[in-house]
């Protein structure tokens, strides 16, 4: 006689309890290691913007005080006025700041952070987890 799904013996069910056991300790051990590692590189991006912001104002200050008075004096020689070489100097540093500012942003915004990909894994785990226990 076949033993039956009902009658199964004391010692496979401590035997797949405690495998379940392990496994849930080594995938919780895996899904902890893969969201340091995405926190990690979320870091080195923030970082990387904080530094983009960094250089937007170094340029931008740089630019305007070394590059500004000679860089007028010159279009004004061209353009034939002083203060309309100003304006068009001032306008393309302008323009450059605001550019470095803007990516720098967009690097350090909150959403790059978020462990995506963790998040997804986990839910993929859980999902299996379930679907084993059922």
């Amino acid at each position: 006689m076949a033993n039956g799904p009902s009658q199964v013996p004391p010692g496979n069910i401590q035997t797949l309890l405690g495998d379940a056991l392990r496994e849930t300790g080594s995938l919780a051990q895996k899904e902890i290691a893969l969201f340091r590692a995405e926190m990690t590189s979320n870091i080195r991006t923030l970082v990387l913007g904080l530094g983009c912001f960094v250089a937007s104002a170094v340029f931008a200050v740089v630019s305007l005080l070394v590059l500004i008075g000679a860089f007028v004096k010159w279009l004004a020689t061209v353009v034939g006025s002083e203060w309309l070489s100003a304006l068009i100097v001032g306008g393309v540093l302008l323009v450059i700041a605001i550019g470095l500012a803007l990516w720098g942003r967009s690097a350090i915004s909150l959403s790059t952070l978020a462990p995506t990909r963790t998040t997804r894994q986990v839910k993929q785990d859980a999902r299996a987890l379930s679907e084993r226990v059922s």
